[in-house]
């Protein structure tokens, strides 16, 4: 750990520190901004080397993931040293960690289920798949890269390709694991289904801690061996919310109205049941954060869902450009990449309003990151559960690095 306030942006207030996470020759990179890695308490989170910024290499015998310690002068622990290791979620209370070993492979191989205490002691495995999904002919393979875990701790899902390696137009799907029985689910299933990104709602609700915020991309296509050919943005991205026994199919009313479109990422509002998307404009040329309310499905309209519920969060903000985002656990606090590649990025807080409806303010200004903006680089800001730390992504220094910018 080393300080980088180098990296401060002029006007971030004063008493802000940025920390350097990582240093070396194997590229570290921070877990995709939604994945659920910090204990309750923000003390300890997960991260990752040989590494990127959307994942890493199954085969790679170097990635592993680690332990951050805030509490103990930012130490990292080795959390596994597996081959294949991939998508951990923290449990709710912070005790465990749960994660996959992958040796999938189209139409065989095997996915297992594992956990192990946060201090890295007492791992087991949960549950091991090497045949088809119960009450189905598909064997998962392709695993997404991140999980995500009930607000009760009783469920993680997880996305993957279903295919065979031999046939074309093969789906894609969501599996549901029960984490007490132990079993499988397969719940959701079909071409468009390629980039799922599901994620759990954080709240405890009786209504809402069973919705998953599920991303469908129509239109893409895929090779036999589960190699997406092409992603479609624009009109090809809509976001729905559905039950993880996979019913209660619902639409989010952004984009496809041929001026809007989904860039691809979304997360929930802290613990409400609100969510929030990164929309590209065609008119004017901006890229702004909007929330919504799930509503009833209606064929993938989009925008012009029946009965939608809109907030543009970033209409206080002169010309917004804003791309990947994360809000703390109790939806008070918002951070956010902005910026063109030239500009090497920068990154901004903002807090939430008073009421719902209420747009972004006291926007400030926190960090030039000086990244690159290379794919594997993205920046990727999130916040702690309690607000007050983010960490973000970037190669500035030629090596992708994890930071975390202190005293918020």
């Amino acid at each position: 750990m080393k300080s980088r306030c180098d990296l401060l942006a002029p006007d971030a207030p004063a008493g802000t520190e940025i920390l350097q996470l990582t240093e070396g020759d194997l590229p570290s990179s921070h877990i995709y901004m939604e994945a659920q890695i910090f204990t309750p308490d923000s003390s300890r989170f997960i991260l990752h080397e040989s590494a990127h910024a959307h994942g890493s290499d199954k085969l790679d015998p170097k990635h592993r993931y680690l332990v951050c310690d805030l509490n103990d002068h930012y130490a990292l622990h080795p959390l596994t040293d597996e081959t294949g290791a991939t998508a951990p979620s923290v449990s709710p209370d912070g005790r465990f960690v749960y994660y996959f070993t992958d040796q999938t492979k189209p139409g065989g191989g095997s996915l297992t289920l594992k956990r192990v205490n946060i201090d890295g002691s007492d791992r087991v495995t949960i549950l091991t798949v090497d045949a088809p999904l119960p009450a189905t002919d598909y064997r998962p393979s392709r695993l997404y890269p991140l999980s995500t875990i009930r607000s009760d701790g009783k469920r993680i899902a997880l996305s993957c390709f279903l295919g065979d390696g031999q046939r074309e137009e093969q789906p894609f799907g969501l599996m549901i694991f029960n984490l007490e029985t132990p079993a499988v689910e397969l719940v959701l299933s079909g071409p468009s289904w390629c980039n799922i990104h599901p994620q759990y709602s954080r709240s405890t609700d009786e209504e809402h801690f069973r919705d998953l915020l599920i991303q469908e991309n129509h239109g893409n296509t895929a090779n036999p061996a589960g190699d997406i050919q092409r992603l479609v943005g624009g009109a090809g991205a809509d976001i729905h919310v559905i039950r993880d026994d996979g019913r209660d199919f619902r639409d989010m009313p952004w984009g496809r109205d041929g001026n809007e479109f989904c860039q691809g990422h979304q997360c929930w509002h802290g613990q409400s049941p609100w969510a929030i998307t990164s929309t590209g404009t065609k008119d004017p040329d901006e890229q702004q954060l909007i929330a919504s309310l799930p509503v009833a499905a209606s064929n993938h309209r989009g925008l012009a869902a029946p009965d939608g519920q809109r907030n543009h969060l970033s209409r206080s903000f002169s010309q917004p450009c804003f791309y990947h985002f994360a809000t703390d656990n109790t939806g008070r606090r918002l951070v956010s990449d902005t910026g063109r590649q030239d500009q090497g990025g920068r990154i901004f807080l903002a807090e939430f309003g008073e009421k719902p409806l209420d747009p972004l303010s006291s926007w400030t200004c926190l960090a030039h990151p000086r990244s690159s903006w290379d794919k594997r680089a993205h920046i990727h800001p999130f916040l702690s559960p309690d607000g007050t730390r983010a960490f973000f992504n970037s190669d500035e220094s030629g090596v992708l690095q994890t930071y975390m910018i202190d005293n918020l």
